[in-house]
């Protein structure tokens, strides 16, 4: 057996069990057991992991541990400001996503926002993966055992339970904002939506949406219309929600 110390920095603590939370904790394992075998082991998926440092250099995942080793595990750092560095091409573009089975209305939430999110709750884990992997898309999940798979390279666990604050967790750590394009998407289809003629489709149209309204978008591949009545002017204050800077203390 070999025994190393490991200590979690910010968020991370969160996965932790309660009595190694904030501390260095003594972790016990076989001789030849790596350091990401110890960090999920500890509760912690790879994919929330930015940066390991064993005994002060820095380390890979693959990296064994020897007796005595002390591994100091820090998150996800926040993403640099849009426009804080010069860049010498087109910005990057946009996150894509993958949202897992428990995460439907999350998935309408992005869509509704202008990211493509993919949501099938037929699939197994090891096809979100492949699929994910293949599409180079960013797992959501709440499962850890998900996101602790070797292949995955990319995904983030989700601490918060409500759809809403779901968004307000992905908006904040992929930093999101400045790369909204609303109601763009179809919720459905996660499909991008084209204008369409009034004409054309006021025979599909409900009587007072045809009084009333006059601007309309079509998704291409399932025919649903969108248009801005109550529905989208709710959804749109909670996406202005997200906007917003928050005011300042005090």
């Amino acid at each position: 057996m070999v025994s190393a110390g490991f200590r979690f920095y910010a968020q991370l603590n969160r996965l932790l069990a309660p009595e190694r939370r904030g501390r260095e904790s003594r972790w016990q394992g076989a001789d030849d057991a790596s350091v990401k075998h110890a960090v999920e082991a500890l509760g912690v998926p790879h994919t929330e992991v930015e940066l390991l440092l064993v005994n002060g250099e820095p380390a890979g995942f693959g990296r064994r541990l020897a007796e005595g080793d002390r591994v100091a595990v820090y998150p996800k750092f926040e993403a640099l400001e849009l426009g804080s560095l010069p860049r010498a091409g087109p910005p990057p573009a946009p996150p894509r996503f993958f949202a897992d089975a428990h995460l439907g209305a999350l998935a309408r939430l992005l869509r509704m926002a202008g990211f493509d999110t993919v949501y099938d709750n037929g699939l197994h884990d090891d096809a979100i993966v492949r699929r994910a992997e293949a599409e180079q898309r960013i797992v959501l999940s709440r499962d850890r055992e998900l996101l602790k798979r070797r292949e995955l390279a990319h995904g983030a666990y989700l601490h918060e339970l409500r759809p809403a604050r779901q968004l307000r967790e992905v908006f904040e750590r992929f930093e999101l904002a400045g790369r909204c394009e609303p109601f763009s998407l179809c919720l459905c289809c996660n499909v991008r939506l084209r204008s369409a003629d009034k004409a054309a489709v006021a025979a599909r149209l409900p009587p007072r949406v045809r009084e009333r309204q006059q601007r309309f978008c079509e998704c291409p591949a399932c025919g649903r219309l969108y248009w801005e009545g109550s529905h989208w002017q709710r959804m749109r204050a909670r996406l202005d929600e997200l906007l917003t800077p928050p005011a300042p203390a005090g």
